[in-house]
């Protein structure tokens, strides 16, 4: 619509600073000549909308214009209290900025918004890590932000899983990332990527870097993980799934390839090695046989026979149940 529109070209100036015509299209994603037109009903409604020429013109309000127009839509304010963080925002020592910052956006909504704001905040709450996942201690993440924030140089002992273990850093913090519960720091030179839970010991320099203009952490971060995922999986192993087992990842083995008589389906699973693949199919006990590699399946079996033998009932348990005793071997 065009109102929503000339609202955003306002707090897009008002938030930017000068842009041109051409960026201001490409960011509401309409023509150059519809942008134009906005400008004048701008101006036309008293807006102190301004225009340069030349190669570094663009469009600009007055110095010290500000408007108190949110132009915010029911869902946009659904959305902006449905993203609040408090637990993330706490560890970053924000917890009582943010607190604040929601008061004053929910006390300059309408009081429709609120209403509708308020109903989000009552019937949805975000908990990112996984239930089995232990809170890990980070207790330099707030200095680590203060680095990313002020473009200060940090140097570390980290703590790795490669020998040596404990190595000592130079960074140059450039974004930090939380993923499923847990803080990275993304720095250079690199990038690369650091636990901000595995830093043992950190001393935030008096030495400033030029963090990269062209750097986008948002980008980096989802080329990480298709790297990360992509080194992870470095082989296969194919195996039957009983019905109504999934795995993640896995792929039929073929086109057109159908559930056998008794239900079970044959996929490809990208493992990461055997030992890993070992404990992971485990866990699904008789819902799963490994057809392949062989390692792997003669892997299984071993540690299948340990167990039947283990937990075979005999004399020597005082748990046995004596209704069934121990086979004799070889049966």
């Amino acid at each position: 619509m065009k109102s929503s529109r000339l609202v955003s070209i306002l707090l897009l100036l008002q938030t930017r600073g000068r842009m041109t015509a051409a960026q201001l299209a490409a960011e509401l994603e309409v023509s150059v000549r519809t942008v134009y037109r906005d400008v004048e009903a701008l101006g036309a409604a008293g807006v102190p909308l301004y225009g340069d020429a030349g190669h570094a013109g663009g469009y600009r309000l007055l110095d010290g214009y500000r408007t108190r127009l949110t132009g915010l839509t029911t869902e946009e304010a659904e959305a902006l209290f449905l993203a609040g963080a408090p637990g993330p925002a706490a560890q970053l020592g924000l917890g009582a900025v943010l607190a604040a910052a929601q008061l004053k956006v929910r006390a300059a909504l309408p009081a429709e918004l609120r209403a509708h704001a308020d109903r989000v905040s009552g019937r949805f709450h975000l908990d990112a890590p996984g239930w089995y996942a232990q809170a890990e201690e980070a207790p330099y993440l707030p200095t680590v932000a203060d680095a990313v924030w002020n473009n200060r140089v940090l140097d570390i002992a980290y703590r790795r899983w490669r020998t040596p273990t404990d190595v000592d850093r130079r960074l140059e913090p450039y974004g930090l990332v939380l993923k499923a519960g847990r803080w990275y720091v993304v720095a250079g030179p690199g990038p690369r990527t650091f636990r901000v839970d595995q830093i043992l010991r950190l001393t935030a320099s008096a030495e400033r870097f030029v963090r990269p203009d062209d750097f986008d952490l948002a980008a980096y971060w989802t080329a990480y993980q298709r790297d990360f995922h992509e080194r992870l999986h470095t082989a296969e192993a194919v195996v039957r799934l009983a019905p109504g087992v999934t795995l993640a990842r896995a792929r039929p083995v073929g086109e057109g390839v159908d559930a056998d008589a008794d239900g079970w389906t044959v996929v490809t699973v990208p493992i990461e090695s055997v030992e890993r693949a070992h404990d992971e199919f485990l866990r699904l006990g008789a819902g799963v046989e490994v057809l392949g590699p062989p390692e792997l399946r003669a892997r299984l079996a071993r540690t299948v026979t340990t167990l039947a033998g283990r937990y075979r009932a005999g004399p020597g348990n005082p748990y046995a149940d004596p209704g069934n005793p121990r086979p004799a071997d070889g049966n």
